[in-house]
């Protein structure tokens, strides 16, 4: 997402100046909403294994936090840029508004190279973030959760140390944590099975049968392979999945007609998500250029991979079979490229309503580690199923009655929900 190329702050920024002009909201509330309430940035002092000291560049951002506390993950990444980061805090706020759950959006990242550093390396630079915060995160003020190249370890290793300054536990600080140390059953499935709770509702629209489509993916890793799963037991078949090849360095789509076997491609994939392309042809798949998963004749295409992957070069491309395009990754299509899907009369469900099942399960964790009171797995997942289902409900219906591209109506209900939590509290 970094580079000058491409600034997603800027884009972040573009899309809300067009929702507040169909909402027509006030200039005050334009100028709160644009911009985040608050940023953080800092140096964090780390003395590496060989004893050199290192000093590692910090982010926190926090959006918007007037319906309840910020939440968001933090990024490894040695790209991290701050713009990067104050675009996925401002997505965040869309997002928990969007599926209505009391949070607010924050996000926070350094700058660094997991791949490049020792477990001990990683964990000083996770307490020494926390260090940095302590003041003002926490259970009630902002709740981290880990992104890319940060997992559950690196979370625990925050929540521990977060503990360790206030001197009590704290479980509701942090989500993404381990089973059995505060962590969620059905996390680790619910952001996949999110994007499908709302293609159901979609196809319900339509009036087409699951068993009667097919699909085409973009990514192997967790949101796709729970997609794939899901949407393989409701009936559908995907034909084609694309991943990330570490050594070439770039990506191939897999396509078998017959339908591909999530767990005979599991068996040959390795812990980055990407599928063996030798492994895969002896078992009957066609491996092609990374990009062709975009031009396949089915009925859902389904982005699970990286942002500003449908643009306005390649939206062209897409076969007109295409009825609905369900985004599992996070800003995958840029406006240029809307444009052309608007004119094909397809059916978009925008990012930050399809994948919000990973925030609404991070919601969920935090809930019942702050009445320190767990739920069963399916208790989880029918929860999550609720909150998919009537969010993607109340955006229809709005796209329906007010004839809005549905990216747009989901941004007119949430953007309209922070401004209105604003106004109520007197902010503006």
């Amino acid at each position: 997402m970094s580079g000058k190329s491409f600034n997603a702050f800027e884009m972040a920024q573009a899309q809300f100046d067009h929702v507040a002009d169909i909402l027509d909201l006030d200039a005050a509330t334009r100028a709160l909403l644009r911009v985040p309430l608050r940023e953080y940035q800092f140096s964090i002092p780390v003395r590496m294994d060989d004893g050199h000291v290192e000093v590692f560049r910090g982010f926190r951002v926090q959006h918007n936090d007037s319906r309840g506390p910020c939440k968001g993950g933090i990024r490894f990444h040695p790209q991290e840029t701050i713009n990067t980061v104050r675009a996925l805090a401002t997505w965040m706020t869309w997002k928990c508004a969007v599926v209505d759950i009391p949070l607010g959006g924050g996000k926070g990242g350094v700058i660094c190279d997991p791949h490049n550093l020792s477990a001990r390396e990683q964990e000083q630079i996770c307490r020494g973030w926390v260090r940095q915060l302590a003041r003002n995160v926490g259970p009630l003020a902002d709740v981290p959760a880990p992104d890319v190249m940060t997992s559950g370890q690196h979370m625990l290793w925050m929540l521990d140390e977060f503990e360790a300054i206030h001197g009590k536990k704290y479980p509701g600080f942090i989500t993404g944590k381990p089973l059995g140390l505060g962590g969620s059953l059905g996390r680790t499935e619910a952001t996949g099975y999110g994007v499908i709770y709302t293609v159901r509702e979609a196809l319900k629209q339509l009036h087409i049968r699951p068993e009667d489509t097919t699909a085409s993916v973009q990514g192997f890793g967790n949101v796709s392979q729970y997609a794939i799963e899901l949407y393989t037991q409701m009936g559908g078949k995907v034909i084609c999945v694309s991943s990330w090849d570490q050594t070439d360095q770039t990506s191939y789509s897999f396509k078998k007609v017959a339908g591909v076997n999530l767990k005979e491609l599991l068996d040959i994939t390795d812990r980055f998500g990407g599928i063996n392309k030798a492994k895969a042809r002896d078992l009957g798949y066609e491996v092609l250029p990374g990009d062709d998963w975009l031009v396949q004749e089915v009925d859902i295409l389904i982005p699970a991979a990286l942002e500003n992957q449908i643009t306005g070069e390649n939206a062209g491309k897409i076969s007109g079979k295409v009825k609905i395009i369900a985004e599992g990754a996070n800003g995958p299509t840029t406006p240029e490229a809307d444009e052309i899907i608007k004119a094909k009369n397809i059916f978009v469900i925008p990012d930050f309503l399809a994948n919000a099942g990973g925030v609404t399960c991070s919601y969920f964790e935090q809930v019942q580690c702050n009445m320190n009171y767990f739920w069963e797995k399916d208790e989880v997942l029918g929860k999550l199923d609720v909150k998919m289902t009537s969010a993607f409900l109340a955006v229809s219906a709005l796209a329906a009655k007010r004839k809005l591209y549905m990216r747009d109506a989901a941004y007119v209900i949430a953007i309209d929900r922070v401004a209105r939590a604003c106004r109520e509290r007197g902010w503006v």
